[in-house]
């Protein structure tokens, strides 16, 4: 298939992996922000192809890992109060809360639907008049342009009985949080692709100028992300600081500029909290006044439908989402804390570093294991 095959090409990969280690001189560490490239790096063994010298750590790029338990929370109460079909993907159902998590409140008879679109929630509302229908917003800014189409959808056709629990999150806030840290190891950055192709990427033009570090706009395929990591070497070997897109078939400096515009008829930028890293400033999509009537934490008041909640004592995922641990240096990983058993959202999204560490290297969860392409 093409732009899939040849991106995964073993000969191609093990040169780039060659050209790597020729260029390498001195440790480097480097930060893929993706959870669809995390999965990469761990089922193909890309890791196993560096020099010992380059260390790649994962960041929080798993939409559904960063959702603060909170937000979680709330979506429970929401889902468990009469009249109300709560819609969410599938994802999202195992995700803890403080006590449980959705999948177990629909079990006990809730009526809460698993959507692959948020518009699919307003065929919902047109079938369900006499019930209110909230889509669990989640998600970086590659998903926030349905969302703020079903919104805007639903002003125009006045479907009154749809409303959004909204955590979309933004990517270039939660990577200056990483980097402002004190204990931030990266230096260098793997950017996200699908972001970048939906809002270009001249928002981290200033994160490179900032913080003088080199980002790489890369893709997902094993190819792509040792071409990344190979343009991001180069750059720390030479000291040059730039933004490279590495991802150019699908990514423009610009991004998509239709997309863009919905979003920014529908969100503005609001203050965050992110499971792992706190509330970061301006990070997060809420929604403006003009649509609030769509605003499920207004129409129900859901925040103060909960009690203040604290993470599993036990569970290590702030730290795996700010890069300083991996997960199989969780004492849980892999016994107290499965996919079928989760203490922490990274265990159960797709998109989660344990997960992908759980299900390609869980054999031998303290030492790595070779996976070839």
């Amino acid at each position: 298939m093409k732009f899939v095959d040849e991106y995964r090409d073993a000969k191609l990969a093990q040169d780039y992996a060659k050209a790597i280690a020729a260029i390498t001189t001195k440790p480097w560490t480097i930060m893929e922000i993706c959870g669809g490239q995390t999965h990469s790096i761990v089922k193909y063994g890309i890791d196993e192809l560096l020099p010992s010298e380059i260390t790649l750590i994962h960041g929080p790029g798993c939409p559904v890992c960063v959702t603060d338990i909170n937000i979680i929370d709330q979506a429970i109460a929401l889902a468990s109060l009469p009249n109300i079909i709560l819609c969410s993907f599938g994802d999202m159902l195992r995700v803890p809360g403080s006590e449980k998590d959705l999948l177990s409140v629909k079990a006990t008879g809730a009526d809460v639907r698993i959507v692959y679109n948020p518009l699919d929630c307003l065929k919902i509302a047109q079938q369900n008049p006499t019930k209110e229908v909230i889509f669990f917003a989640v998600g970086f800014e590659t998903t926030a342009p349905t969302t703020a189409m079903a919104v805007y959808q639903a002003a125009q056709q006045n479907i009154n009985n749809f409303s959004l629990l909204v955590s979309h999150v933004l990517v270039p806030p939660a990577m200056e949080a990483i980097l402002s840290s004190p204990n931030c190891q990266v230096q260098g950055f793997l950017a996200a692709g699908h972001v970048c192709t939906i809002m270009g990427y001249t928002e981290y033009e200033p994160i490179v100028e900032k913080y003088q570090i080199p980002i790489v706009v890369t893709g997902f395929e094993p190819v792509d992300i040792l071409q990344g990591i190979y343009f991001c070497i180069q750059q720390l070997e030479t000291g040059k600081y730039q933004l490279e897109n590495q991802y150019n078939r699908s990514v423009r400096r610009e991004g998509n500029e239709t997309a863009q515009k919905i979003i920014q008829e529908v969100f503005e930028i609001v203050p965050r909290q992110w499971r792992g890293l706190g509330e970061i400033s301006q990070s997060g999509l809420g929604i403006k006044q003009k649509y609030i009537d769509f605003d499920a934490q207004k129409r129900f008041n859901s925040q103060r439908l909960i009690p203040v909640s604290s993470p599993c004592a036990d569970c290590i995922s702030g730290e795996i989402l700010q890069g300083i641990k991996k997960p199989h240096q969780c004492s849980a990983f892999g016994t107290r804390c499965t996919p079928e058993h989760p203490l922490g959202a990274p265990m159960v999204s797709s998109e989660g570093a344990c997960a992908a560490y759980y299900r390609y290297r869980q054999q031998t969860p303290h030492n790595k294991i070779p996976i070839s392409l």
